[in-house]
């Protein structure tokens, strides 16, 4: 692999490992759906999503009423 590709390579990963790519990837289809809105900023962005991160019950190993 050349250097250039390993640059490339590595900051793509970086990329999708720090949340930039998701977010693009929003904005992408956010236009495509919702043509006449505005494009939420990273900030409001990462707030939604928190917001439905918590808003969502999970369910692990062990929860409330579990007979062990």
């Amino acid at each position: 692999m050349t250097a250039p590709r390993w640059t490339q390579a590595l900051l793509w990963y970086l990329r999708e490992l720090a949340g930039e790519a998701e977010y693009e990837r929003y904005c992408a289809g956010h236009q495509r759906r919702h043509r006449l809105a505005p494009v939420p900023s990273q900030r409001d962005y990462q707030a939604l999503r928190a917001h439905r991160a918590e808003s969502v019950p999970r369910r692990g190993r062990a929860h409330a009423g579990a007979v062990l």
